[in-house]
């Protein structure tokens, strides 16, 4: 499986950008799909996770109410709206997949498939 991301750029803060994580091969229903940032000299941390059969979302607190994953499962693509950005948003982004179950969506060690990852930078 490969996963390729896309979409970061650089904005201002109060802006908006749309992150796109396409995989190579179909998603199946027992997939969840995730997406983690790390900023510079910092931990990678969770963002948001989608199951991807049932459509459940989780999203880290720092980002509730402005960030909103789904997906397309025609298209092999998970996608993360990012509203409102700050400038404490800027890192890069990476997709991730991986085949759990339980509420480990925010443990970066239970997904298997990483995507290159797609910088974003939000000045302010």
């Amino acid at each position: 499986v490969q996963l390729q991301a896309s979409g970061g750029g650089l904005v201002q803060a109060g802006d908006s950008l749309k992150l796109s994580c396409t995989a190579s091969g179909r998603i199946y229903s027992s997939s969840v799909m995730g997406w983690f940032r790390q900023a510079a000299g910092k931990e990678r941390e969770f963002v948001a996770a989608i199951r991807w059969g049932v459509g459940n979302r989780y999203y880290a607190d720092s980002v509730k109410g402005r960030f909103t994953i789904s997906r397309d499962s025609a298209k092999n693509t998970v996608y993360l709206q990012m509203n409102s950005l700050k400038p404490e948003d800027t890192a890069v982004y990476y997709c991730a997949q991986g085949y759990f179950r339980g509420s480990y969506y925010s443990d970066p060690s239970k997904y298997e498939y990483w995507g290159q990852g797609t910088q974003v930078t939000v000045s302010s």
